[in-house]
């Protein structure tokens, strides 16, 4: 990582690792634009959530008593918020939440997009997939996390 982000050190010699993982650290930061408490929480998750074994833990079923029941939410892109903890928060609301875009979809959230990842291309698989439904004539709205985070605000939890 070190001769990709061009610093140089010993190897092997803790003190030389730790300031190498620090510049890691700062490189990351300033290509991403992430903060430390944002890396915190994004290295615990998967690197692409829709092929780790955690993708299917993102599933659940909506509360029937929420504002939103009915609604069927997927998530694409890096979130602020854990996978876990969106589909959580909108399972309580009422969404059911899975974890591709099919007919029965009728929210896209999009989290914020590293469109390097993508295969040049500047919307994920599951974002164009949303928009094809959409141009058959489905009903899916795709929102921005922040959308996302203001429904959640607005909801009844109880």
């Amino acid at each position: 990582m070190c001769k990709k982000i061009g610093y140089k050190f010993n190897h092997h010699d803790a003190l030389e690792d730790a300031k190498a993982s620090g510049q890691v650290l700062i490189s990351a930061i300033k290509e991403s634009k992430l903060d430390v408490d944002m890396w915190l929480k994004r290295v615990k998750q998967p690197i692409n959530p829709e092929h780790s074994s955690q993708a299917a833990a993102i599933q659940r079923v909506g509360n029937p008593e929420g504002d939103l029941h009915g609604e069927s939410i997927v998530f694409t892109g890096t979130l602020q918020m854990l996978r876990n903890e969106a589909a959580d928060l909108a399972s309580k609301i009422g969404c059911n939440v899975a974890t591709g875009v099919t007919k029965e979809t009728t929210l896209l959230v999009v989290g914020d997009q590293d469109i390097t990842k993508f295969g040049g291309k500047d919307k994920s698989a599951k974002h164009i997939k949303a928009e094809q439904l959409i141009a058959k004539g489905f009903s899916i709205r795709i929102i921005q996390e922040s959308d996302f985070n203001d429904l959640i605000a607005d909801a009844d939890f109880t």
